[in-house]
């Protein structure tokens, strides 16, 4: 099997296996602080669909940039409410759409900071296997 045939199984594997705290943690490590507010910033995901001990997260920006996660309300203001199902989240994530289309398509919405909320593309980024198949693209 060719490297295009062995990336799409990995794509369509990762959109079967879906893991929240996986996806949370990954986002967590190359998430880009830069474009954040110099200010804390919180940010809440809801998933929905997923059992309650794995269906909220929050992701927590503080103003000297360093990213931490909690999977416990850790009691702050919520500056972005994200709600989506978490294979959208994933797909987002992994470049196969991004977050003006799953906005769109009404499959994710945001609720809060509109500056946060216009960024998110950016702030969130993309996961490394995203940035490893555009490039083999190019």
């Amino acid at each position: 099997m060719g490297i295009w045939g062995q990336r799409w199984i990995e794509t369509r594997q990762s959109l079967k296996n879906l893991d929240p705290s996986l996806l949370m943690w990954d986002m967590r490590r190359n998430l880009d602080p830069k474009p954040m507010p110099n200010r804390r910033s919180t940010i809440q995901f809801l998933y929905p669909e997923v059992p309650p001990a794995h269906r909220t997260w929050w992701l927590i920006v503080a103003p000297d940039k360093a990213v931490d996660l909690c999977s416990i309300d850790p009691g702050f203001d919520v500056d972005l409410y994200v709600t989506s199902d978490l294979r959208t989240m994933t797909a987002i994530w992994m470049g196969l759409t991004n977050v003006r289309t799953a906005m769109a398509s009404e499959k994710l919405t945001l609720t809060g900071d509109k500056s946060l909320a216009r960024h998110m593309q950016t702030w969130l980024g993309l996961s490394p296997f995203a940035r490893e198949k555009k490039l083999a693209a190019a």
